[in-house]
Order: C-alpha cells, then sequence, then structure tokens
C-alpha cells in the first residue's frame, strides 16, 4: 500500500479490517486524556512490523517509539482527532457488535458519550 501522509485509510479488505478490529479488541485502549478522545495500542517491539503495517492502513495515526519504561521496551500507536473519527472508528464500528465481544462495544459506546462534543463534529 502506497499513500501520502495525510490521507484517510484506504479500503481495507475483510480480512485486514477484522485484524484491525481483533489487535484492538485484545490489545487497544478506548478512552481519552480527559479533553480529547482516543484509542491506543501498545505493544513489544517485536511487534514492530504489525505497528508498520498499521500506520499504512491508518497513515493519519501516529506511532510513537520505542520507548524503554520499567525494563519495557514497546511502541505505542494513537489515532486521535480526524484519524480517529473518519479513519479508525467506522472500521471498528463496521465490525464490533455485541455478539462479538460487548465489554469493548461498551468501552467504545462509552469513549463516544464522553466525548460527544467532539464527535459531533464528525457527524458520529
Amino acid at each position: 500500500m502506497s499513500m501520502a501522509a495525510d490521507s484517510p485509510s484506504p479500503g481495507l479488505s475483510d480480512v485486514e479490517r477484522g485484524l484491525v478490529v481483533g489487535l484492538l479488541i485484545g490489545e487497544g485502549h478506548f478512552g481519552g486524556d480527559g479533553k480529547y478522545p482516543h484509542i491506543t495500542l501498545r505493544m513489544h517491539v517485536r511487534h514492530e512490523e504489525l505497528f508498520r503495517w498499521l500506520q499504512r492502513c491508518f497513515p493519519r495515526a501516529r506511532l510513537y517509539g520505542p520507548y524503554n519504561h520499567g525494563g519495557r521496551r514497546y511502541y505505542q500507536w494513537m489515532a486521535r482527532g480526524p484519524a480517529l473519527a473518519e479513519d479508525v472508528l467506522p472500521v471498528v464500528e463496521g465490525v464490533l457488535t455485541a455478539d462479538i465481544d460487548p465489554h469493548v462495544l461498551a468501552r467504545v459506546q462509552e469513549m463516544k458519550a464522553n466525548y460527544a462534543s467532539f464527535f459531533a463534529g464528525y457527524g458520529s
């Protein structure tokens, strides 16, 4: 996949959408900093290629690291702002249902409720 750094995510295959949502269900955090919502994914540096793939899928999200903290070496990927509202969240909401994971679905809904004014600007 080759795309400009500021373009929205491309059309992902069903397998790619499933992989993204599976990663976020298992390892992601749906929340915010009190002012703005975000989705974060933090994993060991041995998953660098997976993070690079994720960055190619969602070029407006950001990849940070590698970090060394408390004996851990990890990367952190974050979707905020338009990357969250326009690129990543529609993929999550297009796959995630209560039949798949009601707990994570509730976390997504809680994030959207807690940051309703932010999402209102995106028609969500």
